[in-house]
């Protein structure tokens, strides 16, 4: 019983706030015109770090590169190992023991290879 009248409680709540929201008179817009105005697109691109490291493991079926890095003060990361989104041709150009300096975005909780090279 008790379950029933919450359910319907909230049911009449949920409904008479979106009633609420539908009619809002301080915001109509019918009158302004749109035309021509282009709309801009959030497009803030995840800044790229530097680092060095060594080659751990490769695994090309998930275009992946496992790098035991040094500490990273651009997106505040102390040393470890982690892998890394890679492209086949970045894949390629390294080997396992592989001593690499490569730069990468990070993208929520991926990292993305942008460049890559053995270092000399």
């Amino acid at each position: 019983m008790k379950l029933t009248l919450i359910a319907v409680t909230s049911t009449v709540i949920a409904l008479s706030l979106s009633a609420h929201a539908a009619d809002m008179p301080g915001m109509k817009m019918d009158d302004m015109a749109m035309d021509g105005q282009p709309m801009k697109a959030q497009t803030a691109q995840a800044p790229v770090a530097k680092a060095a490291g060594t080659v751990k493991s490769i695994d090309s079926a998930k275009h992946t590169v496992t790098i035991a890095h040094g500490a990273v003060p651009a997106v505040k990361w102390p040393p470890m190992t982690m892998g890394f989104k890679a492209t086949e041709a970045q894949l390629a150009a390294v080997k396992v023991g592989d001593q690499v300096n490569f730069e990468f975005q990070l993208e929520g909780a991926t990292a993305t290879i942008v460049s890559i090279d053995v270092a000399k």
